[in-house]
């Protein structure tokens, strides 16, 4: 299992605090030691669990879109995006529970030609206004079939968004884009003519869960 590099200083804290309660535990007994021993080991495995990075298999499918989160689809509707598509597009919105891969990958292969990173306020990221509101980082990716952007969007916990990729990078599907610390949203907007495959309600597998399909089918 990778972990997320984020992640290293908390882990690093983590077992070291866990480690400093094993020893107290052993130096002065007692079931309140023991105690907050279990409590920081626990809280450690919950940490290495939330900054794992698990290597998914991309679908064999050319044309697959694949999720760029994990978690599970909340809201699929059109709007209109004026930053980048500029135009009318279809929104799929992915909510991030705390115990969900946090990593967020590219859908598609193409090229960045957008970055943008908006400072906003941390409500709950299931509701509607979340997506308006909330600290966001978004990332425009052209494709030869039309354009995509990816959204990060910081939920009520998460205090920390993360975005490596930047404007003139060439991104192959699957590739890691950033992440998003403790709870979040990832939404997903794509053209009207794009196929869309999921349903709310469904769960996704970041890089691995098919969202929706290009118009036409690549060339092998």
């Amino acid at each position: 299992m990778k972990f997320a590099p984020e992640g290293n200083p908390f882990i690093v804290a983590a077992l070291l605090l866990a480690i400093g309660g094993w020893f107290a535990a052993a130096q002065f007994g007692g079931w309140v030691m023991t105690a907050l021993a279990v409590t920081l080991s626990s809280l450690t495995l919950f940490i290495l669990w939330f900054f794992r990075d698990p290597t998914r298999k991309l679908p064999s499918d050319g044309t697959a879109v694949v999720a760029p989160g994990e978690g599970r689809v909340i809201d699929i509707c059109e709007i209109e995006e004026p930053n980048f598509l500029q135009t009318t597009a279809r929104r799929i919105s992915i909510f991030l529970n705390v115990f969900d891969v946090h990593v967020q990958r590219s859908p598609v292969d193409g090229v960045i030609e957008h970055r943008e990173y908006r400072p906003g306020t941390y409500q709950a990221a299931w509701l509607d206004k979340a997506s308006e509101h909330n600290e966001q980082a978004s990332v425009g990716i052209t494709t030869p079939y039309g354009k995509i952007l990816v959204r990060q969007i910081a939920g009520l916990i998460a205090r920390r968004i993360v975005t490596d990729a930047f404007e003139g990078d060439e991104i192959k599907r699957g590739e890691r884009i950033g992440l998003i610390r403790f709870g979040s949203r990832v939404e997903l907007f794509v053209p009207l003519h794009w196929e869309v495959t999921c349903a709310v309600g469904d769960r996704t597998r970041v890089g691995a869960t098919t969202l929706a399909r290009l118009p036409v089918r690549l060339e092998p």
